[in-house]
């Protein structure tokens, strides 16, 4: 009976080994995440393996795993830039990202986790700079938003072309002006809007009186055929039909031949 405890002290100091070995070796890893290996006895970060993936994983109980997120992630960025005159403009934006996954061991290895304030952020606006600063407050305010966004897009992807970094999108949701030039700018905008309302009344006057012109053109054209082809002749031959055709009606009428002007019938009525 005495014996019974000093065989079971090994067994429990075994089993608390095991079960820390166990401990120590197993690593579970979320869905959308990775982890990094280290190896201090073997060369410290993998690199040329790919990255630990998600579910359960069993390693070494002296390594080590750090876990990085892989989906796509989003950071908000606002930046003061200066406009090709000198300008302070601000401008609010997007990054869509997510580190590059075959190369995670290298991102871990020469960013670290937070890679995201020492390399995407540095980027992002020092593109933005580099891009606002072509352009005039008044096309930063128009028409040259979704210019930007995109030359921001692309100068932001160069620079992390070799950062372990894949940019996905940005979006510039807001760009901001001084009040001062924002209400000259809209000031200029009315007048521009009201000058091409005035432009497009005088053009519409313009066609409304040339087209007036050709039709009394045309009408004293017409008059001027018409009566250069009415003969007395043939006034007489249309007097003549008329008269014909008054005889016919069923109306009382009295008519007077060769009464009228030209020899012409002079047709009287009832009255």
């Amino acid at each position: 009976m005495n014996k019974l405890p000093k065989i079971g002290i090994p067994i429990v100091i075994i089993a608390i080994a095991v079960i820390i070995i166990l401990f120590k070796s197993a690593v579970d890893i979320d869905s959308g995440e990775a982890g990094v290996l280290f190896r201090p006895f073997d060369g410290g970060v993998v690199t040329d393996e790919p990255p630990l993936r998600e579910g359960f994983n069993i390693i070494a109980p002296w390594n080590r795993v750090t876990i990085y997120e892989v989906r796509q992630q989003e950071v908000s960025e606002k930046m003061q830039v200066l406009s090709s005159n000198g300008l302070e403009i601000k401008l609010d934006a997007s990054i869509w990202f997510q580190p590059q996954y075959d190369k995670l061991g290298s991102l871990h290895q020469e960013k670290g986790v937070d890679y995201v304030s020492r390399v995407l952020q540095p980027a992002i606006r020092s593109a933005a700079r580099s891009v606002v600063g072509r352009y005039t407050p008044e096309q930063l305010y128009s028409s040259k938003r979704d210019a930007i966004q995109e030359e921001i897009f692309v100068e932001t992807k160069e620079i992390l072309k070799n950062q372990y970094v894949q940019l996905n999108e940005v979006l510039v949701r807001d760009v901001t002006l001084p009040a001062t030039i924002k209400d000259a700018i809209e000031r200029k905008l009315r007048q521009e809007q009201e000058s091409l309302e005035y432009e497009f009344r005088i053009e519409k006057a313009e066609k409304e009186a040339k087209k007036q012109i050709i039709e009394a053109q045309g009408k004293a054209d017409a008059n001027q055929i018409l009566s250069a082809s009415l003969t007395d002749k043939i006034l007489q031959d249309k007097g003549i039909e008329a008269t014909n055709r008054l005889s016919e009606s069923p109306n009382s009428k009295v008519v007077i031949i060769g009464g009228g002007d030209k020899g012409l019938p002079i047709i009287l009525g009832n009255q």
